[in-house]
């Protein structure tokens, strides 16, 4: 059963352990749409479980208050060159990665796409002012972009929604120019985890780094699960609130419990299309 104001956390909880084939992408649009109109996450611009490590990147006053959130960014993308190049993020949600990679990172382009027309729509007016970034709604799985366009593609913490991650990597393939890379991370069981690799290896990418970064994950929520759970109680109503803090992955949800008895990972790849 749906509540018309939202997912109850037990039924959320079930949809995010069966993962994209059996959730259904309507499923997913329908609920980002109603994350992009509800104030739950207030001004922040993030809605990603965080990371810690030693290399942290050096952060300008404003995006202090995100640092957690910016870090599984930066970490994502770190080993690549940005400066300069045509790059596309898939689901960019609230757009927070993305103004944050263009401000920073200098590319020629940063071309964002999200499932959510209300979140492409909210991105556009909220970050107006960045010249090289741009928001479109778009399909992960069907993107209408020509053919070996962009030098890098990048995916946070976005891909565990969508029903056919083997269509998801092919179409990432396809839009990279011969040579360019793809940075992807994101949660999965083992069973999981086995059908990205084998997508990505049908899709025809070269693995240059994989790396599981569970606990570096695990440590950034359990220091801001508090945080998450005031901004959550005063931005919902009592019906929907547990199903947001689900979502954000808040100490004693299903999903936090997932990573600490290890039903769940946290992974990161660096893939190549060679030339």
């Amino acid at each position: 059963m749906i509540l018309r104001l939202g997912i109850p956390a037990r039924i959320f909880a079930i949809m995010l352990k069966l993962f994209p084939g059996r959730v259904g992408d309507r499923m997913w649009r329908w609920w980002y749409q109603r994350l992009a109109k509800r104030d739950a996450w207030g001004t922040l611009n993030f809605m990603n479980y965080g990371f810690i490590d030693e290399n942290s990147p050096k952060l300008i006053e404003e995006d202090e208050k995100s640092r957690l959130f910016i870090q599984l960014y930066n970490m994502n993308i770190r080993d690549l060159e940005i400066e300069g190049k045509e790059v596309l993020e898939v689901g960019s949600g609230r757009g927070g990665g993305a103004s944050w990679i263009a401000r920073t990172f200098s590319p020629k382009m940063l071309t964002a796409i999200d499932y959510s027309p209300e979140a492409a729509k909210m991105c556009s007016r909220k970050f107006s002012q960045i010249e090289n970034l741009r928001f479109f709604e778009g399909n992960a799985m069907k993107m209408d972009f020509d053919n070996n366009l962009f030098d890098v593609v990048y995916n946070v913490e976005s891909s565990h929604c969508y029903s056919n991650m083997a269509a998801f990597s092919r179409e990432v393939f396809r839009v990279l120019k011969p040579g360019g890379y793809f940075a992807w991370t994101d949660f999965r069981d083992k069973k999981g985890l086995k059908a990205a690799q084998e997508s990505f290896s049908m899709a025809g990418f070269k693995t240059i780094k994989e790396t599981e970064i569970t606990s570096e994950v695990v440590a950034a929520l359990d220091q801001i699960s508090e945080d998450k759970k005031e901004m959550i109680g005063k931005g919902t109503g009592r019906f929907i609130r547990r199903s947001f803090e689900t979502f954000a992955g808040v100490k004693g949800t299903p999903v936090y419990e997932s990573f600490q008895n290890k039903s769940l990972g946290y992974y990161h790849y660096i893939l190549q299309k060679e030339e």
